[in-house]
């Protein structure tokens, strides 16, 4: 296109929008543009789900009766959680969806909360706070976790398939072994 010249008229078929002024086929800044905000809905998006992992982790102090006289304060990290100043090695599976977290929580799916559901393994011959264990005489397998602002849930399971996270699978498992809140 010469410098005094008009841009070119919109195809007939494309949509009024101000990323259509230049035809497709001429280079332009319109391709660049396009691909700049692309990769920055991308890196938002990275980070959103950054960010929610991330609330996870840290130091939490036992807040229910159950944390309280049985696994003490936690630590979450990358690939371990602490309980009773025991380390063990979890790694993420996936996050559940909110119908899954408000099944095992009872949380509000539009509370703005997140939850994860981890792979562990912890023996029942391991004990904790007032010779406690996690899931009785069966090994720890799974734990969900849900954060929503200071607060922590942790739901630990057995078994060797992953938990089902709906309101009656949940409420008809041998598998739950127990409900734990934390805050920071």
């Amino acid at each position: 296109m010469q410098a005094n010249s008009r841009p070119q008229p919109l195809p007939a078929n494309l949509p009024a929008s101000p990323l259509y002024h230049q035809p497709a086929h001429l280079p332009g800044a319109r391709k660049g543009i396009m691909i700049k905000i692309l990769h920055r809905v991308v890196a938002l998006f990275l980070l959103c789900c950054v960010t929610l992992v991330a609330q996870e982790k840290g130091y939490w102090r036992a807040a229910s009766s159950n944390a309280k006289s049985i696994t003490g304060d936690v630590s979450l990290a990358d690939e371990k959680i602490t309980l009773d100043f025991i380390s063990f090695t979890m790694v993420r599976v996936r996050p559940l969806t909110p119908a899954e977290a408000s099944a095992l929580f009872d949380a509000d799916p539009g509370s703005g909360g997140s939850a994860s559901l981890y792979r562990l393994d912890i023996p029942f011959s391991k004990k904790f706070l007032h010779k406690n264990s996690l899931c009785g005489g069966e090994d720890t397998e799974w734990m969900a976790t849900y954060t929503a602002g200071r607060n922590l849930q942790l739901v630990f399971f057995s078994g060797q398939k992953p938990p089902v996270f709906t309101l009656d699978a949940i409420s008809n498992s041998t598998d739950v072994c127990g409900t734990y809140a934390y805050v920071k």
